[in-house]
């Protein structure tokens, strides 16, 4: 026995009665035929259909994808949507996502009057279909996260430099426009296409909010002052203004008693029909004579008849 097992001849003999014995079973020690072309049949079609699978890869919506060959390395063609082939083993595709995609970075930086704000910028970037190679051979498939942290915060501060804390607020659709066209002209660079710019959160120091405040509520103190020192000379203005007409009023009166003797006469009338028609009103019952009304006829008048 022990000679048997080291004789390697002997061994692979054994290994094929074995294997006889296994398919061909107990009928003569020979396999059928026609099981071993079935088998082979299905391992051919097996393999072929993995090789089918392997070879085939899909490109989804919105996206592109581009080639690495372990011969050529990648490839210039950009393959755009469906089902395409490559060579298994050999070439490896690279599916990118060429739709727009948000991006928020903040930002921390100072102003020209040394002011510390904090700047939520947000962008909308994709990658430039052309360049898909170039940008896989310089940054990768994760190519906004190693590019717009960097730009948005170099920009950011370059452009806040420039205006001060108050100009940030009163002029918002300069520092938007000027933060927009340097973003873009920056991402180009990188083979970055920006969709849109905003800027959606500016906040400054709690020192400088109250500053503003103080500041506001002396400016609404001031527009109070010199709108009741505006309301007061118009009030002097109406007492002199009222004041010469009842001079004038009064300088009117003494002249027509004088030229005329029965103006006198006239108001007395009038004040005595005003006197009737208030009685006239009132649900008291009254009893007045003449002289009270002044209606008394039989006193004589202060105009004197001239043809008395």
């Amino acid at each position: 026995m022990s000679n048997q097992w080291n004789n390697p001849d002997e061994q692979l003999k054994e290994m094929q009665r074995k294997l006889q014995n296994m398919f061909g079973g107990k009928r003569g020690g020979k396999a059928p035929k026609g099981m071993f072309g079935l088998g082979a049949a299905i391992v051919t079609l097996g393999a072929l259909g993995m090789g089918l699978n392997a070879s085939l890869y899909n490109v989804d919506g919105g996206h592109r994808a581009i080639k690495y060959s372990r011969i050529s390395g990648i490839k210039p063609e950009i393959y755009s949507e469906g089902t395409h082939l490559r060579i298994p083993w050999i070439e490896t595709p690279i599916i990118y996502d060429v739709r727009a995609k948000p991006t928020s970075i903040q930002s921390l930086t100072g102003t020209k009057d040394l002011q510390m704000v904090n700047i939520v910028c947000r962008v909308l970037s994709r990658p430039n279909q052309a360049e898909l190679p170039h940008i896989f051979r310089t940054l990768g498939t994760n190519y906004d996260e190693r590019v717009l942290p960097s730009i948005i915060n170099e920009v950011l501060k370059g452009v806040v430099a420039q205006f001060n804390a108050s100009q940030l607020i009163t002029q918002r659709d300069k520092v938007s426009r000027l933060i927009r066209e340097y973003l873009t002209e920056r991402a180009l660079y990188f083979n970055l296409v920006l969709d849109d710019v905003s800027l959606t959160h500016i906040t400054f120091s709690p020192e400088f909010a109250s500053a503003v405040e103080a500041k506001q509520i002396a400016q609404q103190d001031a527009q109070r002052a010199a709108f009741i020192v505006e309301r007061a000379k118009m009030e002097k203005q109406s007492t002199i203004v009222r004041a010469k007409g009842e001079a004038a009023s009064a300088e009117l009166i003494g002249e027509a008693i004088q030229s005329q003797p029965g103006f006198l006469e006239l108001r007395r009338i009038e004040t005595a029909r005003d006197i009737a028609q208030i009685l006239q009103k009132s649900g008291n019952r009254l009893v007045l004579d003449a002289n009270s009304l002044l209606l008394n006829v039989t006193e004589s008048s202060s105009v004197e008849n001239p043809k008395r």
